[in-house]
């Protein structure tokens, strides 16, 4: 499963190669632009289809959240082939938040999917907007866990695929990185 993974994001160019800067302020020489994945929606099905199968009995969970913008086209596909309710947190004033009327039931079960998580920090904040609201989420599945085993959450995460790409500091970049321009391809 993990070379089918893996040619999926190379035959879409969803994984690059360069001198990246990301979300989390990280530098790193290898950036996952799972966007790119989603001009071909055969493929997402294929990856929703990958992540479902490796989650646990999802039978209880009522609705999938997803971060804005990374998480919005594989979370809604989990949604769909689960049969559930789909919702998103978008960014306001650099924080999620529920924008649409979308509303969370206190006690309502929930998924949680994003694309790439390297520090994990939308996905945080989207357990935090659950919680606030009193929603229970039963598990968090990413595409791609590249935290090299870093990333601790409060429900039970899943990954389709765990890539440990080395990150560095601004500071700290290795002299291979540091004659390549930075660029920050956006999640």
């Amino acid at each position: 499963m993990t070379s089918e993974v893996l040619d999926i994001f190379k035959q879409t160019g969803a994984l690059l190669e360069g001198h990246f800067i990301l979300r989390s302020g990280l530098r790193s020489g290898h950036f996952f632009q799972c966007a790119r994945v989603c001009e071909h929606l055969d493929q997402v099905s294929r990856l929703a289809e990958l992540l479902i199968g490796k989650l646990p009995d999802m039978s209880e969970v009522e609705t999938v959240i997803a971060p804005a913008m990374g998480g919005l086209v594989i979370g809604q596909e989990v949604a769909r082939q689960l049969g559930k309710r789909f919702i998103f947190a978008e960014k306001v004033d650099d924080r999620l938040a529920l924008r649409r009327n979308f509303k969370i039931r206190s006690g309502e079960r929930i998924l949680v999917v994003e694309d790439v998580i390297t520090r994990g920090g939308r996905v945080h904040e989207t357990l935090d907007l659950v919680d606030s609201r009193g929603g229970i989420v039963e598990a968090i599945a990413v595409l791609v866990d590249r935290s090299a085993g870093q990333a601790s959450f409060s429900a039970p995460l899943v990954a389709l695929l765990e890539m440990n790409f080395p990150t560095y500091e601004p500071d700290k970049i290795p002299p291979e990185l540091r004659n390549i321009p930075a660029v920050k391809p956006g999640s």
